[in-house]
């Protein structure tokens, strides 16, 4: 290893949202699980979720400044350079302290300094450090395809991401990593304990609603709007409302309860107590929702650039999931149509299949092999460097 006694070490950017962590993570885990040496850091900002994620996972969590990649010509966009170079030279530091031998970036603000540090950009390093990429989304963001251009690898959950291997047509598709308690979900086994651990019913029906970490208010207006119609058909809801939001529901069934919660810190409980899902769809919960064969009513953001609806069309085809647009989703809607699916076992089996079968369950194992053959590939072809030099 380049002249290197210590074990290999990995740097892991995806800070920002759970859908950056939460890839950055299953594969920190998988690395270790694979070589329980391997030093892991992950790289983060202070105002993201990685604060409080990275560190519950046991991972040393070091904080660079965000560089937010504006979509519009702002103000921003002309502090970019400046805000790029002050943050490509933190996170060099933190390369060099390190002693980095890969980087495995997943995109969003805390990615793009981390490529550009890594293979020069605008500061020069004494050396090159490989560079993994992985792509969730169906559609990239800037930050990926930038750094597509100076990666080693690039993979991606899905073909025609906008990313690709240098010299090919796509990147290697590999999936989307998830934690091993999602990789090796038993939902069935665990749906007694799940329920009792929530205060559900173990028998009849249960929904479960969540809008990400921070809620959505069109799920949370829409579901708690049809709550008598649900408690009519006896199908318990479980909500996760978001911690800035409140939601009061009159509890209309004791035998169908309606349970109102801020935040699931135990999602996998939560897969494992539902019958069904209505969630949005962004790519690390399509992931996850589809591993452990969930049935899902996806209700993609109505803002961005279309890839949540883009990441969800795939389940939709092998028939684990429907689409609905936001503005659609009104409670007459959740009457209408996700009430009958609830209450149909048949129709719900065979979506719980269609979703399993586009779970990828190993992604984490594969695309942590990559991440380790990659760094020592490229240590092996330093040390050979060395050598023949002398």
């Amino acid at each position: 290893m380049s002249g290197k006694n210590s074990a290999l070490s990995v740097v892991v950017a995806g800070g920002g949202t759970a859908g950056h962590i939460e890839p950055a993570l299953a594969v920190a885990d998988a690395v270790k699980a694979l070589a329980p040496d391997t030093v892991i850091t992950a790289l983060g900002t202070a105002r993201g979720l990685e604060t409080t994620l990275v560190p519950a996972r046991g991972y040393t969590l070091e904080l660079i400044p965000p560089v937010p990649l504006p979509r519009k010509p702002t103000m921003d966009l002309v502090k970019l350079p400046m805000r790029i170079r002050a943050s490509v030279r933190k996170t060099r530091e933190v390369l060099d302290s390190v002693d980095a031998d890969v980087i495995v970036g997943f995109g969003g603000y805390v990615a793009l300094p981390a490529y550009l540090a890594a293979r020069g950009g605008l500061l020069r390093r004494r050396r090159n450090i490989p560079i993994v990429i992985h792509e969730a989304n169906a559609s990239a963001g800037i930050a990926n395809k930038i750094g597509a251009r100076l990666a080693t690898r690039v993979l991606a959950a899905v073909p025609g991401s906008g990313v690709k291997n240098r010299g090919a047509d796509d990147a290697d598709i590999v999936g989307i990593p998830v934690r091993a308690s999602i990789a090796n979900f038993d939902r069935a086994g665990l749906r007694s304990q799940a329920r009792e651990y929530f205060g559900l019913p173990q028998d009849g029906p249960v929904l479960l609603v969540f809008g990400g970490s921070q809620g959505a208010a069109s799920l949370n207006d829409a579901v708690s709007g049809a709550a008598q119609a649900l408690a009519d058909a006896g199908i318990s809801v479980l909500h996760a409302h978001g911690p800035k939001n409140s939601l009061v529901v009159t509890q209309h069934s004791a035998s169908a309860p309606y349970v109102a919660v801020p935040y699931l810190s135990r999602m996998d409980l939560a897969y494992a107590a539902a019958d069904a899902a209505i969630c949005r769809s962004g790519a690390m919960t399509v992931a996850e929702v589809s591993a452990v064969g969930l049935p899902a009513v996806y209700v993609p953001l109505p803002h961005g650039n279309g890839e949540q609806e883009l990441n969800a069309k795939p389940v939709v085809a092998a028939g684990g999931a429907v689409i609905v647009s936001d503005a659609e989703l009104t409670p007459a809607f959740v009457a209408a149509t996700v009430v009958p699916l609830l209450v149909d076992a048949t129709r719900l089996q065979e979506m719980s299949d269609g979703a399993s079968g586009l779970g990828h369950r190993t992604a984490a194992t594969e695309i942590a092999r990559i991440v380790l053959e990659t760094a020592e590939r490229h240590n092996t072809a330093v040390s050979n460097n060395i050598r023949g030099n002398r």
